[in-house]
This record gives C-alpha cells, sequence and structure tokens, in this order.
C-alpha cells in the first residue's frame, strides 16, 4: 500500500498524479475504520482528502502554513504529517485530537475548534512575514459554512486593505458541478492562473490604465463576465484574486491550479467544489449525521448506542410540545439543527425554525428581536459556541430585558473534543448578568419543567444542560412550573451540607450515600436555580450543618459555588465553604467519566473532598 511508505509530506513529491490519486482510495477507508470505532467528525474528512493530499504535494509544509478552520477536517492532514502510527488513539484519553494542536505536531499551525478565525490569523501571519522578512507561504482553508461567520468577512476586508500575501481556499461542499461546466471550469482555471495568461492580463493592464476610459470598460467588462459565469465577484470587490470554482476531487487539475497560484503575490482566492462524505456511501447520503458521528458499524453505517434518551433528546421533544401550545413559540440554532435536537421541530414548524449559520452574534440579537415583536424565541447553542455572543447577551437581550430562552447545550465537560469544546463557563458569563434566570436541571424530567418554567417568565432565561444520556427518570407527561428561585433538599444530614446543581447532583447523592456507611451524614440540596438562589433555604442549610461543600461541572472561578459563598458573605453568615468545580486550566480531550473523574467531578471525587475535610478537622 502507498499508505505505509508515508512518514512525512516530503514522501508525497516522489508520486505521481495517479499515484496520489491512489493513495486517496486508500486513505479513505482508512479514515471510515479508525472513527467507527472511535466516533469522530467523517463527512467532512471524507470531502477534503484529495485537497489535503494538494496542498501538501504542492506547499512545502511545514515552512509553508496551513491553517484550517474549523478544524475537524484535518484528519487526512494528521495522517500525512508523521501520525499516521497515532491515527487510531485520535480523540481518546491520552491519544490524538481530533483538531490541530500545536503542542502535538509542527505542522499544526493554531489550536482550532470554533469556525470563522482562519482568514484573521492568516492576515497575521502574513503581517508578521512581511516585518520578519519571510518568504513562506500561508494558506489557510475555510469551509462555506464558516463563511457565514461574520469574523470571516471582516478578515477578508481586512486582507483586501493590507493586500496581504495569502492565499484562502474556500472548501465548498454545498455545490455540484456537472461534467460539461466541471471540464470548462477546469480548463479555462489552468489557463487563468498560468504565467502566460497572468503576464499579458497585468501587461493589458498596465497599458489600458493610461487610457482611463478604455481601461474602465475593460475592467467592467471583465467584472461583468465573472459576475455572470462564476461567483467570484464579491471577493474581487474586496481585494482578491479569484480563481475557481475547482473540482476538489480532481487531483490533477487540482495540483496544477495550487502550483500557478503559488507564485502569485497578495490576497488571492480559490473557490473549491467538494462532496462531503466522499467514497463512504451512508456519510455522502447522510453528511450531517456523519458530521460528529459515535462508533457505528462499519458495514452498515448505524450507529452503536444504548438507545437511553440524552438531554438533548428531552429539550427537542419539549420545544415541540411549547410550540403546539402557542404559535409564537419558534426556535433558533446556528448551524447545528441536528446536534442541539431541532431536527423534529424544523420539519414538523419550519415556519418557526430558523439556522443562522454559524453566526452567534447575530443569532442572539436577531432573537431578541424576535422577541421584542411578540415571538417566544428559543435559542439552542452549545455552550462553547455561545461564548461568541456574550456581547449581544448582555445588551441586546439582558439590557433589553426581554424573554429569550438560551437553552445551552454541551455544558461542563464534553468529552473528545477537547479544550475548544469544554462548556467550562457558562455558569460564570452569565451569573453576573443583571435580569437573567439562570437553571440547570438534575434530570429530564425537570429540564422539561424548566423549560416550561422560562417559557412563563417575562424575562431572559438560560438553562444549561450536559451531553449525553440523562439518569433515565420519568417525565411527567403535564407541565408543571417550578417555584421561581426555589431550591430543594434531597436528603438530610447534619455533618456537612453538599449544594450543587445540575449534572453533580446525581454524583453528589451517590457520595452522600456511601459516607453514610462510613458515619459521615450529608445533606444534599439541588441547587437548581444558580439564579437568583434560595436566600431562605440557604442559610439554614447553613446554620444546621455548619459546613457547605459546593459542587458544579464549571469553571469554579465565578460560578455556582462562588455564588453561594457571595450570599452567605451579604447576609453576614460566617461558616466554612469549600468548592469543587473545574480547575482553572484548559482540559484536554477524552472520554466525559475519565475528565469528571480525573478533576473529582464524580462520586469518588465528592466523597474524597469530605473525607480529606473533616480529617483535617
Amino acid at each position: 500500500m502507498l499508505l505505509e511508505k508515508i512518514n512525512s509530506p516530503k514522501d508525497l513529491k516522489k508520486f505521481t498524479i495517479p499515484e496520489l490519486v491512489r493513495l486517496a482510495g486508500e486513505i479513505r477507508p482508512f479514515i471510515v475504520d479508525v472513527i467507527s470505532k472511535t466516533g469522530g467528525h467523517l463527512s467532512s474528512n471524507l470531502g477534503v482528502v484529495e485537497l489535503t493530499i494538494a496542498l501538501h504535494y504542492v506547499f512545502d509544509t511545514p515552512e509553508d502554513t496551513i491553517i484550517w478552520d474549523v478544524g475537524h477536517q484535518c484528519y487526512t492532514h494528521k495522517i500525512l504529517t508523521e501520525r499516521q502510527d497515532r491515527f487510531g488513539t485520535i480523540r481518546q484519553n491520552g491519544g490524538l485530537s481530533g483538531f490541530p494542536l500545536r503542542q502535538e505536531s509542527k505542522y499544526d499551525t493554531w489550536d482550532t475548534g470554533h469556525a470563522s478565525n482562519s482568514i484573521s490569523i492568516a492576515v497575521g501571519l502574513a503581517e508578521a512575514k512581511k516585518k520578519m522578512n519571510k518568504s513562506h507561504k500561508i494558506v489557510t482553508v475555510i469551509g462555506d459554512g464558516s463563511l457565514t461567520g461574520g469574523m470571516s468577512f471582516e478578515a477578508l476586508n481586512h486582507a483586501g486593505h493590507l493586500k496581504s500575501d495569502i492565499i484562502v481556499i474556500l472548501n465548498d461542499n454545498e455545490m455540484s458541478i456537472s461534467k460539461n461546466i466541471g471540464a470548462l471550469s477546469s480548463y479555462l482555471n489552468r489557463i487563468m492562473t498560468g504565467e502566460f495568461v497572468s503576464n499579458i492580463r497585468e501587461e493589458i493592464k498596465n497599458i489600458t490604465k493610461k487610457h482611463p476610459t478604455v481601461y474602465k470598460a475593460a475592467k467592467y467588462f471583465e467584472e461583468a463576465i465573472k459576475g455572470f459565469f462564476v461567483p467570484g465577484i464579491i471577493f474581487e470587490e474586496l481585494g482578491f484574486q479569484y480563481f475557481g470554482p475547482v473540482d476538489g476531487h480532481d487531483l490533477g487539475n487540482l495540483t496544477d491550479t495550487l502550483k500557478n497560484i503559488k507564485r502569485f503575490k497578495g490576497p488571492v482566492l480559490i473557490h473549491v467544489i467538494t462532496k462531503k462524505g466522499k467514497g463512504y456511501p451512508y456519510a455522502e447520503d447522510d453528511p450531517e449525521r456523519f458530521h460528529g458521528i459515535s462508533t457505528f458499524e462499519m458495514r452498515t453505517g448505524n450507529c452503536i448506542h444504548s438507545g437511553s434518551r440524552t438531554y438533548t433528546d428531552v429539550f427537542g421533544d419539549t420545544i415541540i410540545e411549547l410550540a403546539e401550545k402557542d404559535e409564537k413559540v419558534v426556535a433558533v440554532t446556528a448551524a447545528m439543527g441536528l446536534g442541539t435536537g431541532l431536527d423534529k421541530f424544523s420539519s414538523i414548524y419550519p415556519e418557526r425554525f430558523y439556522d443562522i449559520g454559524i453566526a452567534e452574534q447575530h443569532g442572539v440579537t436577531f432573537s431578541a428581536a424576535l422577541a421584542l415583536g411578540g415571538l417566544r424565541p428559543f435559542v439552542a447553542i452549545y455552550s462553547t459556541f455561545l461564548q461568541r455572543a456574550y456581547d449581544q447577551i448582555i445588551l441586546d437581550v439582558c439590557l433589553q430585558n426581554l424573554p429569550v430562552v438560551f437553552a445551552v447545550d454541551r455544558s461542563g465537560v464534553v468529552g473528545q473534543d477537547g479544550p475548544t469544546h469544554h462548556g467550562a463557563f457558562d455558569l460564570s458569563y452569565f451569573r453576573h448578568i443583571p435580569n437573567m434566570v439562570l437553571m440547570a436541571p438534575r434530570d429530564e424530567n425537570e429540564l422539561k419543567q424548566m423549560l416550561y418554567s422560562a417559557y412563563l417568565y417575562e424575562c431572559p432565561a438560560a438553562i444549561r444542560y450536559p451531553r449525553g444520556e440523562a439518569p433515565g427518570v420519568p417525565i411527567d407527561d403535564q407541565f408543571r412550573e417550578i417555584p421561581f428561585g426555589t431550591w430543594e433538599i434531597l436528603r438530610e444530614g447534619a455533618d456537612v451540607a453538599i449544594i450543587t446543581c445540575g449534572s453533580m447532583v446525581q454524583p453528589a447523592l451517590s457520595a452522600a450515600d456511601e459516607l453514610a456507611g462510613e458515619g459521615i451524614e450529608c445533606t444534599v440540596v439541588n441547587g437548581r436555580f444558580i439564579k437568583p438562589m434560595d436566600r431562605e433555604l440557604l442559610l439554614r442549610v447553613a446554620k444546621q450543618t455548619g459546613r457547605i461543600l459546593t459542587v458544579e461541572e464549571n469553571t469554579f472561578i465565578g460560578g455556582f459555588g462562588s455564588g453561594v459563598m457571595e450570599l452567605l458573605s451579604k447576609e453576614g453568615v460566617v461558616v466554612p465553604v469549600r468548592c469543587l468545580g473545574i480547575p482553572d486550566t484548559f482540559m484536554t480531550h477524552g472520554s466525559q467519566k475519565t475528565l469528571r473523574n480525573r478533576i473529582g467531578l464524580d462520586k469518588e471525587g465528592i466523597s474524597r473532598a469530605i473525607r480529606e475535610w473533616l480529617k483535617k478537622e
């Protein structure tokens, strides 16, 4: 196999184009086989196999820089850059990251995981290169989905202004090229990027500029032709030289185009057409499901899972129930309809579903305006992605005191996607905003009732819940409002009060059961309202036990535990308080169970913390 001969990108340069085509055919089943066992981003990676090979074949990495946006399509890149032997460990505890990671390889330029920032990175690197008198090439690969983020257009605008020496590859996997148009486009593209033609074009420009009327007419004619045949006019107006569309699975044409464009100066954009899921029929037919998939049976494409309901499933079902009750209920998400559980809602109520693309800032302000207009928007965005709309949450939702409900999925420890995806900060960034109500459910039934309660409030509300399976408790058929700002005592004990919320309630109860067998009696409080907190219950529990341990799946800085201490301080109550939470560090990737155990956010960690505390006393 050719793949066995690849130790670094330099080995690619020994191959012929037909051999590179064979190599692409070997890489695809290799990726499918590994990801069927580990889970991961499949369809996007299958779509960029040829493009990745061509980039490493034409450019001299790592001297030349490749930046991946979002980064989840970097699997072929990892295989070709000295990590093939470890690819089977991807996204596993102690294994390769599922995203580019600088500490992992000299070929990884940026620790990525969020969309739309690659062109900004390229522009900055180009300026640094210019100031440091370096000559290497800077290439960024950005998907058409990432281009929906406003940051991309801010960077395009700046790159055109600076005339940055960068190459932007727009990986467009939503368009297809028919054979006739594709062949013509490939032919024209090779000619248009060839040295002879580009020299003639520059010479004609220089001549016609001496005659403004002729130059203006020639320029108008060129742009009119481009605007009619290709979608490149917007990039040309921003100062980029546009080439494409190019068939992203035609290695011969792709390498020829890249070789020609490698000579160019100034900002260049190459429009490459690829197919998500290429080469694996199940992923081709359903690229959204195979975008980020758990383990699956390679032969059938069926997922391997327990069948238990997830918090995401419960949210999706509940929002449909609420929509049945009230036609003003609408749902908003940012390019994550399936991931947030809104796929069923979108099919039942397509006119009440808004996917605003990878544009969280716009999505939050858009939702605020929907609420101002009389609708009841539910905004479903992963915790880590909602961080990008922090300013809009403050000024466009909370300052206006508008009834927008945030369904904050993937809060806390997320798992194999690593530091860019852990929802470690949402309790902290929501809790201090005026007018915000903040809740966390201990199980799926409480999630349903919280969504209903938030629907009743005439103010901003956020409900954060974790990735993965819910505890499996029965869900009430009927809605009921949770008394506003109230906690509940789940277990009574005199030695220490464990005050916790959300995903940490069940481990706290288990720890209390274990400690009871050792003669240590704990009160366990479900602090389901992070804001406002239950003042009366907190003061009563503090007085009865004299010790408080807070437990949260959030950074302990500025989170739930901080709120408990602030309230006690305000009331002048002095009792010892200890806080368990996510430490002040960016956690690596690994299974949720392993990571929670590592930072003490499980039954064993809670029990150990209490034992050590009482032992010291």
